[in-house]
C-alpha cells in the first residue's frame, strides 16, 4: 500500500475517498467534489490518498490560497486530514501528514496550520493528534474554534482567524443562514434539504454558496466549508441531519 497524489492527469478515474457509493447520489456527490478541485489545482492544492478504497487522505495548500478564513503567509494550510475504518492505528495518519511536511519544506514554506477545536468534533481534525506532533494553539474564534501551527522555521510568523468570524453578533435579515462551499461533495445537496425543512417550520433563510477564496475568507464561518446561524448567532459547523435539524427545531420552538 502506499499514498498517491490526485492530478489533473488522473482524478477522472480516481476516487476522491469522501463519497465512495457507486450509486447515482454518491457518483454526483463526488463530481462535485472533483469540479472543485480541478478549478484549484491551479492554487497549489494537493490532494493524497492511500491506494486503497477507503477513507484515507489529506488535502493541504498554501494559506494565501486556503479555504479557511485566516491569514499567514509562509504557511500550508491542511483542510482536512482523515483516517477511518480498518485503517485506523495503522500509522497513517502520521504518514500523511509527514507528506505535508515533506511538500512545505520542499516549497520553502515555514509551518503547517490547521483549524480544530477546543474538544473532539464531527467533521473538524482530531486536535490530540497535531498537538503530539508538534502543533500549538496561535489563535481562537468562537465558539469553539482553535487554530494550530507547526513551526518549521523559527522565524515564522503566526497565522490568524480574520476578525471577521470572531464576531459574535452577525448582521442578518433573516432567521437562519446557511453558507457552504463545495469543497466538502456533500453540502450543496444537504443544504438545500435543510433549507427547505427550516422554511416548513415557518422561519425565513438565506442560503450562501461561497464559490471563491475570497468569499470564504470574508464571509465564511471559523470552518469555511459550512457555517450554521440563527438570529445572528453561529450555531454550529456541524452538517445535521434531516432527523438531527428537526430535533433541533423543536427545541427552538419549546423555548
Amino acid at each position: 500500500m502506499e499514498i498517491i497524489k490526485i492530478t489533473h492527469s488522473n482524478i477522472d478515474k480516481e476516487h476522491i475517498c469522501c463519497a465512495l457509493g457507486n450509486d447515482k447520489r454518491n457518483k454526483a456527490y463526488a463530481e462535485s467534489k472533483k469540479t472543485w478541485m480541478k478549478e484549484q489545482f491551479s492554487n497549489g492544492l494537493v490532494f493524497k490518498r492511500l491506494d486503497q478504497r477507503g477513507k484515507v487522505f489529506v488535502e493541504y495548500m498554501p494559506i494565501e490560497n486556503a479555504w479557511k478564513p485566516v491569514v499567514g503567509k509562509d504557511i500550508m494550510m491542511i483542510h482536512c486530514l482523515w483516517v477511518s475504518g480498518k485503517f485506523k492505528g495503522e500509522g497513517w495518519s502520521s504518514k500523511l501528514l509527514n507528506e505535508v511536511i515533506a511538500d512545505a519544506r520542499s516549497q520553502g514554506l515555514k509551518g503547517l496550520a490547521v483549524v480544530t477545536s477546543q474538544k473532539k468534533k464531527p467533521f473538524l481534525t482530531d486536535k490530540k493528534f497535531f498537538v503530539k506532533h508538534g502543533f500549538h494553539v496561535c489563535d481562537t474564534a468562537p465558539p469553539y474554534f482553535e487554530l494550530l501551527v507547526l513551526p518549521l522555521e523559527d522565524d515564522l510568523e503566526k497565522p490568524f482567524f480574520r476578525t471577521e468570524v470572531k464576531e459574535t453578533d452577525i448582521k442578518m435579515t433573516t432567521d437562519f443562514r446557511f453558507t457552504f462551499t463545495n469543497q466538502c461533495p456533500f453540502m450543496e445537496s444537504y443544504v438545500e434539504l435543510l433549507s427547505n425543512k427550516v422554511v416548513e417550520h415557518g422561519y425565513t433563510v438565506e442560503v450562501n454558496k461561497l464559490d471563491s477564496i475570497e468569499k470564504v475568507q470574508s464571509q465564511g464561518s471559523p470552518f469555511g466549508t459550512f457555517g450554521f446561524y440563527f438570529k445572528g448567532k453561529f450555531i454550529t459547523h456541524e452538517l445535521m441531519s434531516e432527523k438531527g435539524l428537526n430535533k433541533w427545531l423543536s427545541k427552538l420552538q419549546e423555548v
